[in-house]
């Protein structure tokens, strides 16, 4: 393939998307076939580990803000602004979130399978989730390691009757909390760019185009001939035998709609012509809600883990309670919240301290989704989580209850004593009318969005891919990110990703 900065004409399969799961795929397709690769990453790619030229903030755990796509909710909240952070860098989100490496419970993965999708059940997805911690470095943090503020909340909730759990990753494991497994190794972070594409960097079959966008997909009958992709140069038409589109929940609706694929309605207010009426595009968004219960910190916190930040690194996330709130079923398996302590350096301005017990609604039954005002390919979606929105209100009364289990967790030696006063909600806010108001303005994600090109049989109305991922009416095109899981997994979803790309890179495998 080509050694220079330009396009090549033709690829067997471009990528769209070099993020979390398209790294996998590349990765995975380039070391076991002879097929030529290309990916098209709308980001930088900082080369290997050891290139020298990768950014500090994408190499420590701590979540990251740069290299960001500026998603968020636009006028969706009519008196604030949520920023839904993606990264616009190679590796994707594995290269800024918080080192969770978490895999979900056996539930989830087998009601894929019960809503028609073979092939994803946990026993079959459980070597992959494997082969992705080898990747990626999974580890456990040592005693030594953890921070002074996590092991008190570690200490508070044992103290209100969580039991400490042995492995946040047996699927089968309900209720507990402890350290998360995390991919770091000496002290930095593993992103699917190193685990998956640095082994086959070499390989004359790879070709990695970094700052590129892609505007469209080209179709012919049931056929995409090739994309349309923006580099410096301009715009270029890249042919393709075949089209592996990459670019997240967030971005991959977008391509689709821009090329004639989705709603016929949404199309014609685009103005653009119709090619496959798939409706579900953009439908089914979802997210793992959440509140934040926020605290001042005291002096004797942050001297603590000064300290502790003098003699090693320092994670600001590392504990995560698998918890079930009090409207779950008492006789179901399962759990439906996590809260996990955060205290640290706050990322957003690095001289302040945060402390917070984060909340977060793992079954969530609220629907939102995205669409397309302009065909534009540098303007973002408008994007609706549509949180706090089930008719039944399960979402809030899960959160609400979480709430006052931090709260509890809180009002325990010794993390009463180091986490000063509540700020939010606040002491003031105790009855259930006034927790539900202040939930209602003050909800947030757990940076998790999924589910806006789902898989499921032909004809379901959010159906966009089928069990192997391949987009509804085409022969030749395949989906490989957080989009096409039909309802979110209880867990973190990076590794989950990685096993998306990994499986859809077993299937194309198999064709070739």
């Amino acid at each position: 393939m080509p050694d220079s900065l330009s396009l090549p004409p033709y690829a067997d399969t471009v990528i769209i998307g070099g993020g979390t799961a398209g790294a996998v795929v590349a990765g995975l397709l380039a070391g076991q076939s002879d097929e030529s690769i290309l990916i098209l990453e709308a980001g930088p790619d900082y080369g290997p580990v050891n290139s020298g030229r990768w950014p500090e903030v994408f190499l420590d755990a701590r979540l990251g803000y740069d290299n960001a796509w500026g998603y968020d909710s636009g006028d969706t909240y009519p008196d604030r602004l949520v920023p839904f952070e993606r990264a616009r860098v190679i590796g994707g989100c594995s290269s800024h979130n918080g080192c969770a490496a978490i895999w979900g419970s056996r539930l989830d993965y087998d009601n894929w399978v019960a809503l028609g999708n073979p092939g994803w059940s946990a026993d079959e997805l459980l070597p992959l989730f494997r082969e992705a911690d080898r990747r990626l470095n999974v580890r456990r943090y040592g005693p030594a390691e953890i921070t002074p503020f996590q092991q008190a909340c570690l200490d508070a909730a044992h103290a209100i009757g969580i039991p400490r759990a042995a492995d946040l990753n047996d699927l089968d494991d309900d209720v507990g909390i402890a350290p998360s497994p995390a991919n770091i190794r000496d002290g930095t972070r593993w992103n699917t760019a190193f685990g998956f594409l640095d082994p086959v960097r070499e390989r004359p079959n790879l070709l990695i185009r970094d700052n590129v966008v892609v505007d469209r997909l080209v179709v012919a009958d049931d056929r995409v001939t090739g994309v349309v992709a923006i580099a410096a140069e301009g715009p270029q038409t890249i042919a393709a035998g075949r089209v592996v589109l990459a670019a997240g929940t967030y971005g991959s609706p977008p391509i689709l709609l821009r090329s004639g694929i989705g709603d016929p309605d949404q199309l014609a207010a685009l103005g653009v012509e119709p090619v496959l009426s798939l409706p579900g595009v953009g439908a089914n968004l979802h997210d793992h809600s959440q509140l934040n219960v926020t605290f001042s910190g005291t002096p004797e916190l942050v001297e603590q883990m000064t300290a502790f930040a003098e003699q090693q690194w320092m994670p600001g996330e590392q504990d995560i309670a698998k918890l079930r709130s009090a409207p779950y079923p008492a006789d179901a398996p399962g759990f439906d919240l996590h809260i996990w302590p955060v205290g640290g350096r706050d990322p957003h301005d690095r001289e302040a301290w945060l402390w917070l017990l984060p909340v977060s609604c793992m079954t969530p039954r609220s629907r939102g989704r995205l669409w397309l005002t302009t065909t534009d390919p540098a303007a973002s979606p408008l994007i609706d989580h549509g949180y706090l929105s089930d008719p039944e209100k399960s979402d809030r009364a899960v959160l609400i209850d979480g709430v006052r289990i931090a709260r509890e967790m809180a009002s325990k030696s010794p993390l009463r004593e180091l986490l000063g006063k509540e700020m939010a909600p606040g002491s003031a806010v105790e009855s259930p009318a006034e927790l539900e108001r202040w939930a209602e303005a003050n909800v947030v994600h757990y940076y998790h969005p999924v589910g806006t090109c789902a898989m499921g049989p032909a004809g379901e109305p959010t159906a966009v891919v089928d069990a192997r991922g391949s987009v509804h009416g085409l022969t030749n095109a395949v989906i490989a990110d957080c989009s096409i899981m039909p309802v979110i997994p209880r867990a973190n979803t990076n590794l989950p990703a990685v096993v998306v790309g990994m499986r859809v890179a077993q299937w194309l495998l198999a064709k070739s």
